[in-house]
């Protein structure tokens, strides 16, 4: 199961993401579709591991994987 909670990313002071939170239970597959810049690869980027967030939570099967000062890719 993957848990988003309360995503927040901004680059250069301009906001990214904000608020982002879903969940996506295991066995399931997720599909990301909006305009381009709408932070589409920013949030896949955060999921990888490759970007922390300013705010909020990323959790793998319920062990955080991204939080206070916790990044693991």
């Amino acid at each position: 199961m993957l848990t988003i909670d309360d995503l927040n990313v901004r680059f250069d002071g301009q906001p990214v993401l904000e608020d982002v939170s879903l969940t996506l239970d295991e066995g399931l597959i997720g599909c990301l579709i909006g305009p381009s810049g709408c932070g589409k690869t920013t949030l896949l980027r955060l999921v990888a591991g490759f970007l922390a967030p300013d705010r909020g939570r990323i959790a793998l099967h319920g062990d955080a994987v991204t939080g206070d000062r916790l990044l693991v890719p």
